[in-house]
Protein backbone atom coordinates (compact mmCIF):
# COMPACT_ATOMS: atom_id res chain seq x y z
CA UNK A 1 0.00 0.00 0.00
CA UNK A 2 1.02 3.25 -0.94
CA UNK A 3 0.18 6.90 0.13
CA UNK A 4 0.44 10.18 -2.30
CA UNK A 5 1.59 7.54 -4.97
CA UNK A 6 0.02 10.43 -7.75
CA UNK A 7 3.66 11.78 -7.77
CA UNK A 8 7.00 12.22 -6.62
CA UNK A 9 8.56 9.59 -3.96
CA UNK A 10 5.46 8.28 -4.10
CA UNK A 11 5.50 7.07 -7.95
CA UNK A 12 8.61 6.03 -7.84
CA UNK A 13 8.13 3.60 -4.58
CA UNK A 14 5.29 2.21 -6.53
CA UNK A 15 6.78 2.04 -9.89
CA UNK A 16 9.85 -0.05 -8.33
CA UNK A 17 7.35 -2.53 -6.40
CA UNK A 18 5.78 -2.50 -9.01
CA UNK A 19 9.42 -3.81 -11.12
CA UNK A 20 9.54 -6.77 -7.95
CA UNK A 21 5.73 -8.19 -8.79
CA UNK A 22 4.29 -6.99 -5.58
CA UNK A 23 0.17 -6.19 -5.65
CA UNK A 24 -0.14 -3.01 -5.08
CA UNK A 25 -2.88 -0.39 -3.39
CA UNK A 26 -2.20 2.88 -3.92
CA UNK A 27 -3.97 5.80 -3.01
CA UNK A 28 -3.60 9.53 -4.02
CA UNK A 29 -6.00 12.43 -4.05
CA UNK A 30 -5.57 13.14 -7.28
CA UNK A 31 -7.21 10.78 -9.34
CA UNK A 32 -5.74 11.83 -12.70
CA UNK A 33 -2.39 11.40 -11.55
CA UNK A 34 -2.86 8.17 -9.59
CA UNK A 35 -4.19 6.86 -12.52
CA UNK A 36 -1.24 7.25 -14.82
CA UNK A 37 0.67 6.18 -11.74
CA UNK A 38 -1.48 2.61 -11.92
CA UNK A 39 -1.33 2.67 -15.84
CA UNK A 40 2.53 2.19 -15.62
CA UNK A 41 2.39 0.07 -12.68
CA UNK A 42 -0.11 -2.31 -14.56
CA UNK A 43 2.69 -2.71 -16.98
CA UNK A 44 4.84 -4.37 -14.45
CA UNK A 45 2.89 -6.11 -12.09
CA UNK A 46 -0.59 -8.18 -11.65
CA UNK A 47 -2.80 -6.14 -9.14
CA UNK A 48 -2.33 -2.48 -9.37
CA UNK A 49 -5.32 -0.79 -7.21
CA UNK A 50 -5.70 3.02 -7.54
CA UNK A 51 -8.36 4.41 -5.17
CA UNK A 52 -9.13 8.20 -4.78
CA UNK A 53 -8.28 8.90 -1.11
CA UNK A 54 -8.17 12.37 1.04
CA UNK A 55 -5.55 11.14 3.58
CA UNK A 56 -6.53 13.63 6.07
CA UNK A 57 -9.91 11.67 6.12
CA UNK A 58 -9.97 8.99 8.17
CA UNK A 59 -12.82 7.82 7.22
CA UNK A 60 -11.29 7.35 3.56
CA UNK A 61 -8.51 5.86 5.50
CA UNK A 62 -10.12 3.40 7.02
CA UNK A 63 -12.45 2.49 3.48
CA UNK A 64 -9.02 2.53 1.54
CA UNK A 65 -7.31 -0.21 4.42
CA UNK A 66 -10.86 -2.79 4.39
CA UNK A 67 -11.15 -2.59 0.07
CA UNK A 68 -7.04 -3.30 0.20
CA UNK A 69 -7.92 -6.06 2.63
CA UNK A 70 -10.46 -7.71 0.80
CA UNK A 71 -8.94 -7.40 -2.80
CA UNK A 72 -5.34 -8.55 -1.93
CA UNK A 73 -5.88 -10.62 1.09
CA UNK A 74 -2.87 -10.26 3.37
CA UNK A 75 -0.62 -7.08 3.44
CA UNK A 76 2.32 -6.89 4.14
CA UNK A 77 3.66 -3.39 4.29
CA UNK A 78 2.02 0.21 3.83
CA UNK A 79 4.31 3.40 2.50
CA UNK A 80 2.87 7.04 3.94
CA UNK A 81 3.98 9.09 1.53
CA UNK A 82 1.24 11.47 1.04
CA UNK A 83 2.23 15.35 2.66
CA UNK A 84 1.81 19.20 2.17
CA UNK A 85 4.68 21.51 2.76
CA UNK A 86 3.36 24.95 4.58
CA UNK A 87 5.07 28.30 4.83
CA UNK A 88 4.00 31.12 7.19
CA UNK A 89 4.99 32.20 10.90
CA UNK A 90 2.81 31.40 13.77
CA UNK A 91 0.98 34.91 13.86
CA UNK A 92 -0.18 34.85 10.38
CA UNK A 93 -0.80 30.90 10.43
CA UNK A 94 -5.03 30.54 10.07
CA UNK A 95 -6.10 27.53 12.87
CA UNK A 96 -7.83 25.99 9.71
CA UNK A 97 -4.02 26.20 7.96
CA UNK A 98 -2.40 24.87 11.01
CA UNK A 99 -5.26 22.07 11.51
CA UNK A 100 -5.19 20.84 7.81
CA UNK A 101 -1.34 20.51 7.80
CA UNK A 102 -1.34 18.33 11.15
CA UNK A 103 -4.22 15.99 9.61
CA UNK A 104 -2.36 15.74 6.51
CA UNK A 105 1.15 15.20 7.61
CA UNK A 106 0.59 13.61 11.07
CA UNK A 107 -2.96 11.87 11.89
CA UNK A 108 -2.74 10.41 8.73
CA UNK A 109 -0.11 8.70 9.01
CA UNK A 110 -1.58 7.98 12.39
CA UNK A 111 -4.49 6.96 10.64
CA UNK A 112 -3.00 4.74 8.28
CA UNK A 113 -0.34 3.02 10.32
CA UNK A 114 -3.72 1.33 13.14
CA UNK A 115 -5.75 0.67 10.04
CA UNK A 116 -3.02 -1.20 8.69
CA UNK A 117 -1.47 -2.49 11.79
CA UNK A 118 -3.22 -6.22 12.31
CA UNK A 119 -2.31 -7.28 9.16
CA UNK A 120 1.07 -5.82 9.50
CA UNK A 121 1.89 -7.79 12.91
CA UNK A 122 0.40 -11.07 10.85
CA UNK A 123 2.65 -10.93 7.74
CA UNK A 124 5.85 -12.21 8.11
CA UNK A 125 7.63 -9.57 6.51
CA UNK A 126 5.21 -6.49 7.83
CA UNK A 127 6.67 -2.88 7.54
CA UNK A 128 5.42 0.57 8.21
CA UNK A 129 7.31 3.04 6.68
CA UNK A 130 6.19 6.48 7.72
CA UNK A 131 8.33 10.06 5.88
CA UNK A 132 9.37 12.55 7.92
CA UNK A 133 11.38 15.00 6.72
CA UNK A 134 14.96 16.66 7.68
CA UNK A 135 12.77 19.55 9.03
CA UNK A 136 11.17 17.05 11.79
CA UNK A 137 14.50 17.29 13.06
CA UNK A 138 15.47 20.72 12.53
CA UNK A 139 13.12 23.06 12.74
CA UNK A 140 13.42 26.48 10.66
CA UNK A 141 11.53 29.88 10.80
CA UNK A 142 8.37 30.72 9.05
CA UNK A 143 7.91 26.63 8.95
CA UNK A 144 6.26 26.04 12.27
CA UNK A 145 3.14 23.75 10.97
CA UNK A 146 5.03 21.51 9.05
CA UNK A 147 7.64 21.59 11.72
CA UNK A 148 5.17 20.41 14.24
CA UNK A 149 3.88 17.71 11.46
CA UNK A 150 7.13 16.01 10.30
CA UNK A 151 8.53 16.14 14.42
CA UNK A 152 5.32 14.38 15.36
CA UNK A 153 5.55 11.64 12.60
CA UNK A 154 9.36 10.95 13.38
CA UNK A 155 8.37 10.52 17.48
CA UNK A 156 5.13 8.36 16.71
CA UNK A 157 6.92 5.89 14.23
CA UNK A 158 9.89 5.58 16.61
CA UNK A 159 7.63 4.87 19.60
CA UNK A 160 5.35 2.48 16.80
CA UNK A 161 8.92 0.44 16.11
CA UNK A 162 9.69 -0.05 19.63
CA UNK A 163 5.86 -1.91 20.17
CA UNK A 164 6.22 -4.08 17.22
CA UNK A 165 9.84 -5.20 18.62
CA UNK A 166 8.22 -5.96 21.59
CA UNK A 167 5.07 -7.48 19.70
CA UNK A 168 6.61 -9.37 17.17
CA UNK A 169 9.65 -10.99 15.50
CA UNK A 170 9.81 -9.57 12.32
CA UNK A 171 7.58 -6.17 12.24
CA UNK A 172 8.89 -2.93 11.79
CA UNK A 173 8.70 0.30 11.42
CA UNK A 174 11.13 2.77 9.60
CA UNK A 175 10.79 6.51 9.86
CA UNK A 176 11.95 8.09 6.86
CA UNK A 177 14.21 11.21 7.13
CA UNK A 178 14.46 12.93 3.23
CA UNK A 179 16.19 16.32 2.63
CA UNK A 180 15.33 18.40 -0.21
CA UNK A 181 13.78 15.81 -2.87
CA UNK A 182 12.72 17.57 -6.42
CA UNK A 183 9.47 16.81 -6.48
CA UNK A 184 6.28 18.77 -7.12
CA UNK A 185 5.80 19.40 -3.27
CA UNK A 186 7.16 23.40 -2.95
CA UNK A 187 4.93 24.00 -6.72
CA UNK A 188 1.61 22.61 -4.93
CA UNK A 189 2.94 23.84 -1.02
CA UNK A 190 0.49 25.76 0.87
CA UNK A 191 1.08 29.09 2.55
CA UNK A 192 -0.09 31.63 4.72
CA UNK A 193 -1.83 35.07 3.69
CA UNK A 194 1.01 37.25 2.34
CA UNK A 195 3.60 34.31 1.75
CA UNK A 196 4.42 34.83 -2.02
CA UNK A 197 4.33 31.44 -3.12
CA UNK A 198 5.83 31.50 -6.19
CA UNK A 199 9.23 32.98 -4.71
CA UNK A 200 9.14 29.81 -2.19
CA UNK A 201 8.91 27.54 -4.62
CA UNK A 202 11.44 28.82 -6.79
CA UNK A 203 13.63 29.18 -3.53
CA UNK A 204 12.98 25.43 -2.97
CA UNK A 205 13.75 24.54 -6.54
CA UNK A 206 16.71 25.82 -7.15
CA UNK A 207 18.43 26.10 -3.58
CA UNK A 208 16.94 23.01 -1.73
CA UNK A 209 15.41 20.37 -3.80
CA UNK A 210 18.81 18.07 -4.30
CA UNK A 211 17.80 14.26 -4.63
CA UNK A 212 15.62 12.84 -7.33
CA UNK A 213 12.17 10.82 -5.94
CA UNK A 214 13.90 7.57 -8.21
CA UNK A 215 17.07 7.62 -5.67
CA UNK A 216 15.12 8.05 -2.99
CA UNK A 217 12.59 5.43 -3.63
CA UNK A 218 15.88 2.81 -3.39
CA UNK A 219 16.82 3.66 -0.87
CA UNK A 220 13.28 3.80 1.57
CA UNK A 221 12.77 0.50 -0.31
CA UNK A 222 16.10 -1.37 0.54
CA UNK A 223 15.89 0.02 4.51
CA UNK A 224 12.44 -0.67 4.58
CA UNK A 225 13.12 -4.61 4.04
CA UNK A 226 16.39 -4.16 5.99
CA UNK A 227 14.06 -3.17 8.76
CA UNK A 228 15.92 -0.12 8.96
CA UNK A 229 14.68 1.92 12.24
CA UNK A 230 15.62 5.48 10.06
CA UNK A 231 16.52 5.91 6.47
CA UNK A 232 18.06 9.49 6.33
CA UNK A 233 18.25 10.43 2.54
CA UNK A 234 20.41 13.44 1.15
CA UNK A 235 23.62 14.85 2.12
CA UNK A 236 21.39 18.33 3.17
CA UNK A 237 19.10 15.90 5.85
CA UNK A 238 22.99 14.23 6.72
CA UNK A 239 23.83 17.49 7.89
CA UNK A 240 21.25 18.65 9.49
CA UNK A 241 21.13 15.79 11.76
CA UNK A 242 25.04 15.79 12.93
CA UNK A 243 24.42 19.85 13.08
CA UNK A 244 21.41 19.45 15.59
CA UNK A 245 23.45 16.32 17.38
CA UNK A 246 26.41 18.85 17.80
CA UNK A 247 24.81 22.08 18.77
CA UNK A 248 21.73 20.52 20.47
CA UNK A 249 19.66 23.47 20.84
CA UNK A 250 21.80 26.41 20.06
CA UNK A 251 21.16 25.57 16.57
CA UNK A 252 18.12 27.95 16.73
CA UNK A 253 20.28 30.47 17.27
CA UNK A 254 21.87 29.60 13.77
CA UNK A 255 18.87 30.09 11.05
CA UNK A 256 17.78 33.16 12.39
CA UNK A 257 21.34 34.71 11.94
CA UNK A 258 21.64 33.79 8.41
CA UNK A 259 18.01 35.19 7.32
CA UNK A 260 19.38 38.02 9.10
CA UNK A 261 22.39 38.25 7.17
CA UNK A 262 20.46 37.48 4.01
CA UNK A 263 18.03 40.07 4.19
CA UNK A 264 20.81 43.16 4.61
Amino acid sequence: MVTGAGSGVGREIALQLASQKWSLALADNNYDALLDTQSRCAAMTTVARATQVDVANRTEINSWAESSRRALGGLDAIFNVAGVLYRGDVIDTPTADFDLVMATNFESVVNSSRAFLPDILNSRRGRIVNVSSAFGVMSAPGYSAYNSSKFAVRGFTEALNQELRLASRTARATCVIPGGLKTPIARTARAAPGVDRARTANFFDTRVARTAPKVAAQKIIAGAWKGKSQVTIGNDARLIDVTTRLLGSHYQHLLPALQALRRR
